[in-house]
């Protein structure tokens, strides 16, 4: 998984779960099935420490003494990813209904309820520690307060509990969500349900690709007229950068590429060394697209009651929680379970389905996210790299200029 990422895996799982399911006993199947009632319960579990562990730490960053430059590049990485989530909100509305039928595997909910509470051999009670509500406003209240206080022990407690969280999602949920993912495939193929969802997800994709397309036309569009420059020849030159995501789907290990590709649309050394590494933590525009327009289509197919004030509310809360979203694969989809739960009501079955579907198109996401860092990077150049000191500008070149993004963030963060 190292080598080769996490969606080789989940392609994999979801094929072995199509062909298994055709033949496997009920005695194997039962199985899996008591293995993804268990992982339900640890993901349930670690859902509220993950908010915690995560978003307390990414306010605290966020609040810290970058000064103008800072509240002007998180206001429109913020205003970026809303713009992507109520888009993609706008067109699911409109279109899904047409193309998508209400309930049309509403009838899956009852049959994984059924196999996973009665099929498996055993099963294991792990209650949350805190409700996932309030994980989220005591989240937003220790992170506020320590973007206020000096920095102390307090707040390295919580840097170091990140550190722990990101270990826990990167090396026992995300190596053990292809065995989950097999399962629940495994168990739609054997109540018949699999070519329902396979056939309503694909149309899903199509509608995404296509709005990611339209998100950075009109990132480019909006930064060329600030900056004065050619947005088709701007983000033509960002094409390193996208090609590079798709196959890292991190934005942090696409950095390098990422701020090279910016200098050569003519952003100051100054600015782009300060926005492309907070970008590629606060800026989601493509993970915010993918996550609205599946959970609409998951809600839409099997009957959830989503109000349309509940699904505004839920894109704004989204472009926060996300910001707390690590360095690894699928990680933007495990910090919006929690909201996806309390706010859209998704049972585990629809969790999983909704991570299925996100990992599986990760890397286009990611691309999406890093490619419109470079956008902000302009925009961000024009409003304020003008009125830098002219002993502090650095003319735009196209050399790479090697440099440590994880420890220019963290200085940025504490300065």
């Amino acid at each position: 998984m190292t080598r080769w990422g996490i969606l080789p895996w989940v392609l994999l799982a979801i094929v072995l779960g199509l062909v298994c399911g055709t033949f496997f006993p009920e005695g194997l199947s039962r199985v899996f099935f008591t293995f993804n009632d268990i992982f339900s319960q640890l993901l349930n579990f670690a859902i509220p420490l993950i908010i915690v562990g995560l978003v307390v730490p990414a306010i605290g960053d966020l609040g810290r003494g970058a000064g103008r430059w800072l509240g002007l590049t998180a206001g429109l990485a913020y205003a970026s990813t809303i713009f992507a989530g109520m888009l993609t909100l706008a067109v699911a509305l409109w279109i899904f209904p047409g193309i998508l039928h209400r309930g049309t595997f509403s009838d899956v909910h009852a049959t994984e309820d059924d196999l996973a509470s009665t099929s498996g051999y055993f099963t294991i009670e792990i209650p949350a520690p805190l409700e996932v509500m309030t994980a989220l406003i005591l989240a937003f209240v220790l992170g506020i307060g320590l973007s206020i206080v000096p920095r102390g022990v307090l707040r390295r407690g919580f840097l170091e509990f990140r550190e722990i969280i990101t270990a826990l999602i990167s090396r026992i949920i995300i190596p053990l969500l292809p065995l989950h993912i097999f399962g629940i495939f495994l168990n739609l193929t054997q109540s018949g349900e699999v070519g329902k969802v396979i056939s309503t997800l694909l149309v899903v994709v199509v509608v995404v690709l296509v709005l990611e397309v339209v998100i950075l036309g009109t990132q480019y569009g909006i930064a060329g007229a600030v900056s004065r420059r050619n947005p088709v020849k701007a983000v033509w030159t960002m094409k390193d950068a996208y090609l590079t995501a798709l196959g890292t789907s991190s934005s942090a290990a696409t950095i390098p590429v990422t701020l090279r590709q910016t200098l050569k649309n003519g952003v100051r050394h100054p600015v782009a060394n300060f926005v492309v590494p907070l970008c590629a933590t606060i800026h989601l525009a493509g993970s915010a697209s993918k996550i609205t327009a599946f959970a609409i289509a998951i809600a839409f197919t099997q009957g959830v009651g989503v109000f349309t004030g509940q699904w505004i509310g839920f894109v704004f809360m989204l472009g926060i929680v996300m910001v707390a979203a690590p360095g690894v694969p699928g990680g933007a989809i495990m910090a919006a379970v929690g909201i996806l739960q309390s706010m859209l009501g998704f049972d585990e079955q629809q969790i999983a389905l909704m991570i299925a579907t996100y990992i599986a198109l990760d890397s286009f996401g990611t691309a999406t996210n890093v490619t419109g860092d470079g956008a902000i990077a302009m925009v961000v150049d024009r409003l304020i790299g003008r009125r830098l000191d002219e002993k502090q500008r650095v003319a735009p070149t196209h050399e790479y200029v090697p440099f440590d993004p994880d420890a220019y963030i963290e200085q940025v963060s504490y300065e």
